[in-house]
């Protein structure tokens, strides 16, 4: 049976927009491709029908209208055969690493040698909402990998640090974390089905006893609980919307990863939170459009 791809591009800033509208739609035949070396950014839809991919298109080009993200182009349909839908993500993901740690599609499994020492995190496009390749992402993951070698100035160890991924989207983050060896790591989401691929990612990873993931949101989540590490990868006017909930959930001397942060945002969301907790050590750092903020709790007296 043959397969009908629409795929549009979009801009690459819009990427992270874009991708809410499709998980607040509920659109599973639709996904977000980037080329984060590129900068480029396309959404592609996948059915049994022409039809039926138009017919989706319509009102989802209104929602993406509404968030602010105009394709760059009119879209353009073709037809997939069955087994060759995977050959049009190939193109975009490519193995990456930052420290010990390596994201690498799953293709790339039977090949892929693995450096002593290190560790790999594998990754399917057709299961994830993510791969790690946004720079929203790696902001994050280099953040945790760099606290993970500072680990004993923090004064915790592996077993001791408790990880909190906000909104984990596909669980790359806790995930990652896992993978550095954090053994209390939790990850929640608002979405379901979000929850659900981050079990289908841990599952492929042999981690699906090692991670929590269940939903929730920037509330419930988080309420009642204190975490050495809190990452929250999430866009701008919600991190700043719930600051005191996300600075509430850090333990004494811990730390809060924000990311999904646009670069001219950046000084937006570091006066909110600022205004939260003035005694909180703040820096950011820029990748491309993109940015993040980390705040580190003082230490009990």
């Amino acid at each position: 049976m043959a397969l009908f791809e629409f795929k549009v591009e979009i801009p690459a800033a819009g990427a992270d927009a874009a991708d809410t509208v499709l998980l607040e739609r509920g659109s599973a035949n639709w996904s977000i491709l980037q080329d984060a070396i590129a900068l480029r950014a396309w959404l592609v839809g996948l059915g049994d029908s022409e039809m039926t991919l138009r017919g989706e298109w319509t009102p989802l080009a209104a929602a993406l209208a509404e968030a602010g993200v105009t394709p760059v182009e009119a879209g353009v349909m073709r037809t997939l055969a069955d087994t060759d839908w995977r050959e049009s993500y190939k193109a975009h993901f490519h193995a990456w690493q930052f420290g010990r740690l390596h994201w690498v599609p799953i293709w790339e499994k039977p090949t892929f040698q693995v450096p002593p020492g290190d560790t790999v995190l594998w990754l399917d496009p057709g299961l994830a909402f993510g791969t790690g390749n946004h720079e929203t992402t790696r902001l994050c993951i280099e953040r945790l990998v760099a606290i993970d070698t500072e680990l004993p100035g923090h004064g915790w160890t592996h077993e001791s640090a408790r990880i909190i991924d906000a909104g984990c989207g596909s669980g790359i983050l806790a995930l990652s974390a896992a993978l550095l060896g954090y053994v209390q790591v939790d990850g929640f989401d608002n979405d379901p089905e979000a929850i659900r691929i981050s079990g289908e990612n841990a599952a492929m990873n042999g981690l699906q006893n090692r991670v929590r993931f269940a939903v929730g949101d920037l509330v419930s989540g988080l309420t009642g609980r204190e975490a050495e590490v809190v990452m929250a990868n999430i866009q701008a006017d919600v991190l700043m919307r719930f600051a005191r909930e996300l600075v509430a959930a850090v333990a004494p001397g811990g730390v809060l990863i924000l990311s999904g942060i646009l670069a001219h945002e950046n000084a937006a969301v570091r006066t909110a939170f600022e205004k939260v907790v003035p005694g909180w050590t703040v820096n950011a750092r820029t990748m491309g459009e993109w940015s993040d903020v980390l705040l580190q709790r003082p230490r009990a007296a």
